[in-house]
């Protein structure tokens, strides 16, 4: 049983993805308010539009540490989703500041829509890899 830099990675895997879980509950939370009309648009946006790119610096951080550990079939596991993320982000709409989610058009029913399915995904992604990295880090301790 030994501790190595591959155990260290999954342990920050872990601790960045508990991370990750809260941020997309938050997410799928602020979007049912928004289709409930419990919260403005504005108000909600400006709440969402921080916690994008610490959500996807984090995701990409960990698994960079994943990479540089030699477990390259956990990299490929999350490879779409950060391929994802760099895509939404690269085609998001004309603001004045960061983040992908804008009070004018958020509204719309498929935007709203796509929205609401896309945070429910990442919150199923992020809990089965949860489980993952726990499995991963208890492997590469006992070998």
């Amino acid at each position: 049983m030994a501790f190595n830099f591959a155990a260290f990675s999954y342990i920050i895997a872990l601790i960045g993805d508990a991370f990750l879980i809260f941020f997309s509950l938050f997410h799928v939370i602020a979007i049912d308010e928004l289709k409930t009309d419990y919260k403005n648009p504005i108000d909600q946006c400006n709440s969402l539009n921080p916690l994008v790119l610490p959500e996807y610096i984090l995701h990409m951080v960990f698994n960079l540490l994943l990479a540089c550990a030699g477990e390259w079939f956990t990299f490929i596991i999350n490879l779409p989703l950060i391929l994802y993320h760099l895509n939404r982000y690269r085609t998001r709409p004309v603001m004045s500041g960061v983040g992908i989610y804008d009070p004018t058009s958020i509204m719309n029913a498929d935007q709203l829509t796509l929205s609401q399915r896309e945070g429910w995904i990442k919150l199923a992604f992020y809990l089965i890899s949860f489980f993952y990295y726990l499995y991963g880090m208890i492997y590469v301790l006992i070998a």
